[in-house]
């Protein structure tokens, strides 16, 4: 794993967690030793993100803090636009057309990521 994806991960591992987490259990969810935790925590924290904590103790990012725009992996683009066409074809008028405007935006900008089997613009209209 590149160590920008790396540092991506352990940014969206620790908004999961409203407590502090102690840094082995985060090593080991994302598949590094302790060392490179450590280091990539401070990276962050001179970036700017918004994390307390320190070794021993454990980690907690503070809420507010932003992330770099959403950013999908293959099958969770296929989950929102499966979800989105069953919101579309069930739910009363405002939530469907909520349901088409959000696959529109994601066809826009993710539809090379997105399978033939769960996306189809002809089958929006």
């Amino acid at each position: 794993m590149a160590r920008s994806e790396r540092l991506l991960s352990l940014l969206q591992v620790l908004r999961r967690y409203r407590r502090p987490v102690r840094g082995q259990a985060l090593a080991e969810e994302l598949g590094v030793s302790i060392r490179t935790l450590y280091r990539d925590i401070a990276s962050l924290q001179a970036q700017g993100a918004m994390i307390e904590g320190e070794p021993g103790v454990g980690y907690v990012m503070k809420p507010g803090f932003m992330l770099p725009p959403m950013m999908f992996r293959s099958e969770e683009l296929d989950a929102l636009v499966l979800g989105m066409r069953w919101v579309a074809d069930r739910c009363d008028k405002t939530l469907s057309d909520g349901a088409l405007s959000a696959l529109a935006k994601i066809a826009a900008r993710y539809c090379q990521n997105l399978t033939a089997s769960s996306f189809r613009l002809s089958s929006l209209s």
